[in-house]
């Protein structure tokens, strides 16, 4: 317990500091240490895809999915931190709603209210571990999956000299028409169940998000797969995706966040008898 307590005070100093004031200290560090270990795996791709293909791409897969959820957890504490600098000064720590993850945090892990959430309304969010292996543990484990998609789309829509085009957008057909509304059950299902969702948490997350977040998939991801499928040798297509896909996973984090946030709204809410 000593070192627990140890451990999450040094986490929550860290956790207060501000580089120019802007970007939260710790979260940039993590940010540049997955940076580090995903210009090393660039550095060595072709060698390490040449030795273990699918383990490469699990590795890289989990590195971009935590760079990806690292950048949605600083944004959402650049933006806390910034309406907590509200010059109404009516952004209370405690009933912020924006601020329900530092109470759900607080509840997983309790100390002294003092510790967590200290008095000052600059506090940002604490980063959530948790949540950064979850995306890390989502991306590898997903890997396999997408490389072997890939090698159908490849063996079932050969690219030729004499015909490449039609067979691209055959490839980016089948991959919005199959595996995109897949992908996007999978992400909420695995997610909100690794959070500690059962059924009805599922559920009420594919009704909530599903849709809206499959409609931004079509916004962005065709144009991305037919550049994919056109221009890219089988071996770049999974990291190109996945290199992409930061962004795009950002927004699935915050998609998530929002989704726990707002389920936590309801239960919370005052039930008419």
């Amino acid at each position: 317990m000593t070192w627990e307590l140890t451990r999450r005070r040094w986490t929550r100093t860290l956790n207060t500091r501000f580089i120019y004031g802007r970007l939260p200290l710790l979260h940039t560090i993590i940010f540049l240490i997955e940076m580090a270990l995903f210009a090393r795996l660039t550095s060595r791709f072709n060698a390490y895809y040449d030795e273990r293909p699918i383990v490469t791409m699990m590795v890289t897969n989990a590195v971009l999915g935590g760079i990806a959820d690292t950048v949605a957890q600083s944004i959402t504490s650049i933006r806390q931190r910034a309406l907590r600098k509200s010059p109404s000064g009516r952004l209370d720590p405690r009933n912020d709603p924006l601020a329900i993850e530092i109470h759900e945090l607080d509840r997983k892990n309790p100390l002294n209210e003092h510790d967590i959430i200290p008095e000052s309304k600059m506090l940002p969010p604490p980063f959530d571990f948790e949540r950064l292996s979850r995306f890390m543990a989502y991306g590898f484990c997903m890997a396999p999956i997408q490389f072997r998609w890939f090698k159908f789309l490849e063996k079932t829509f050969p690219l030729t000299k004499a015909s490449a085009f039609v067979p691209a957008m055959k490839r980016v057909a089948f991959d919005q028409l199959i595996f995109a509304p897949f992908g996007v059950a999978a992400f909420f299902t695995v997610m909100t169940l690794a959070e500690g969702g059962g059924r009805r948490g599922v559920y009420n997350k594919m009704r909530d998000m599903y849709v809206p977040t499959l409609k931004a998939n079509y916004m962005l991801w065709p144009a991305v797969q037919v550049i994919n499928f056109r221009l890219m040798p089988v071996q770049f297509q999974l990291p190109f995706v996945s290199t992409v896909g930061i962004a795009w996973t950002a927004y699935l984090s915050l998609t998530n966040a929002a989704g726990d946030v707002q389920e936590a709204r309801v239960q919370n809410s005052p039930r008419l008898p």
